[in-house]
């Protein structure tokens, strides 16, 4: 069983950056598959940005060039670096582990002003 405990959210204007963590417990943390996702109020969640034990990434494109998810394996932590931030970009941030199985935590806030 993997948990997962997402930090980093908070209230930024509109241009500014955050950067969120995700840390994870357990072992084998290199061989997943990791992303976030997000969901604001009234919409579907979606896929922000994901990043494949390959090394290989993929972002959504509404952040493609304004994100950056990154991840250090002896820390057990996924990262995502978000810059020039939107109103848009309000949202919960959700941190996804998967491999046989998928992991998801609690979410972090994230509120972007115009």
């Amino acid at each position: 069983q993997v948990q997962l405990v997402e930090s980093g959210g908070g209230l930024v204007q509109a241009g500014g950056s955050l950067r969120l963590s995700c840390a994870a417990s357990g072992s084998s943390f290199s061989l997943y598959d990791v992303a976030w996702h997000r969901q604001a109020p009234g919409k579907q969640r979606e896929l922000v940005a994901r990043l494949l034990s390959s090394g290989i990434e993929g972002y959504a494109e509404s952040v493609k060039g304004r994100f950056t998810i990154s991840r250090h394996n002896a820390k057990n932590t996924v990262y995502l670096q978000m810059s020039s931030l939107r109103p848009e970009d309000t949202a919960l941030y959700y941190c996804n582990l998967q491999r046989t199985y998928s992991f998801w935590g609690q979410g972090t806030q994230v509120t972007v002003s115009s």
